[in-house]
């Protein structure tokens, strides 16, 4: 099958590792794919962003920068137009993005099925965290594209219920939450098991993640063993971290490892004991979950809808209430305290990832069979 694959992503993070592990996984497949978006995706660094996009959004009035976002569509659209007539795409798939509404025109007027990925309620979101001066553009645009789609593939039974509320008929709505590539973490070598134990975090480090509490709980750890954190990335909150860990005394038990690029997660994760996921956002289908089970670790997260759609407390994880900051501590506590735990946990998470084939290559097969199905009945 002949896959057309738009997207406005600008940056080399967690989004276009979904991007790229997907677009892999159809063509190992055997499908043909064209990809089409930003120029500047293909120039951005590991864990950077468009140049061009960050200055338009500092130095234009919010409203304005929202109608530029709008406005692309219009010169993305004839990009993806073009690449159509020279590759005569059988399928238009896209990862959805706010204002952004080439996709949904182009598969209109060509009359292909169009699938569009959903990894937020982004509408909400930017309105919630980021701001939003044009909100109700911002919300037609949203649901102008999600009711044009085909199928709707969100990530989460939870993000599916947001589809669903702005007025996308539920059997047109599919989820597939994020995977794994098992190929990148052969069978699971054994957690380290020292002294200190290895607390380990993967992604972009933000404030919301919560790390501040994992940083000041080692500190008030009285052990044995002695705890120590592994941060595998970079973001806006490490320089605050840092000076916690020192202000605390324990700055020689955290470390940071700074960008790392996708090959080497694995080698990461392998050096956990215990794999953190401190806090999540109620919609995602977080990809570090993923990268923990398929490495077998014991891993540590919130006990919210979204997590156990993919994690089952006492057999795959130990979940904890976020209301309840201590709830993460016991959990952690009971770990440190049981090896035998640890390696039970980690074996059941990686069993699941195998039972249920979350992986980019059970994804890939998903997609091509809905596109190949055409609307539903």
């Amino acid at each position: 099958m002949r896959i057309l694959y738009s997207h406005r992503i600008g940056s080399k993070d967690g989004q276009g590792v979904h991007l790229e592990a997907l677009v892999a996984a159809l063509r190992a497949a055997g499908h043909e794919v064209r990809v089409v978006g930003p120029p500047a995706f293909e120039q951005a660094a590991l864990g950077g962003e468009s140049g061009t996009v960050s200055r338009l959004r500092r130095l234009l009035p919010r409203a304005a920068a929202e109608l530029a976002e709008l406005a692309y569509s219009i010169p993305a659209y004839l990009r993806l137009a073009r690449a159509a007539r020279a590759f005569r795409p059988e399928a238009i798939y896209e990862r959805y993005n706010l204002f952004y509404l080439s996709g949904a025109w182009l598969a209109r007027r060509l009359r292909l099925p169009f699938l569009l990925e959903v990894n937020a309620p982004l509408a909400e979101e930017r309105g919630r965290f980021g701001g939003l001066a044009l909100a109700r553009l911002a919300r037609w645009s949203e649901a102008f594209v999600w009711r044009r789609a085909t199928w709707v593939l969100p990530v989460s039974e939870v993000l599916a219920g947001h589809v669903a509320a702005a007025g996308v008929e539920p059997r047109r709505i599919r989820v597939i939450p994020n995977g794994i590539d098992l190929a990148e973490f052969p069978e699971p070598a054994p957690a380290p098991g020292g002294d200190p134990l290895v607390l380990g975090f993967v992604g972009f480090v933000r404030d919301w993640h919560g790390l501040d509490a994992v940083v000041r709980g080692i500190a008030a750890w009285r052990g044995p063993p002695r705890l120590s954190l592994v941060v595998v990335g970079e973001g806006p909150a490490r320089p605050g971290l840092e000076a916690l860990a020192r202000e605390l005394g324990i700055g020689d038990r955290v470390r940071f490892t700074g960008l790392a690029q996708r090959g080497a997660i694995p080698r990461h994760v392998a050096g956990f004991d215990i794999a953190l996921q401190p806090a999540s956002v109620s919609y995602a289908s977080p990809l570090k979950v993923f990268e923990y089970m398929a490495a077998g670790r014991a891993i540590v997260a919130p006990d919210q809808p979204n997590i156990r759609e993919v994690l089952d407390h006492g057999r795959t994880a130990l979940l904890f209430d976020p209301a309840r900051p201590e709830g993460m501590w016991q959990a952690i506590g009971a770990l440190a305290a049981d090896p035998a735990l640890r390696a039970r946990l980690g074996a059941a998470a990686r069993a699941e990832v195998i039972a249920r084939d979350l992986t980019w290559a059970g994804n890939a097969r998903r997609v091509a069979a809905l596109a190949g199905q055409g609307p539903p009945p």
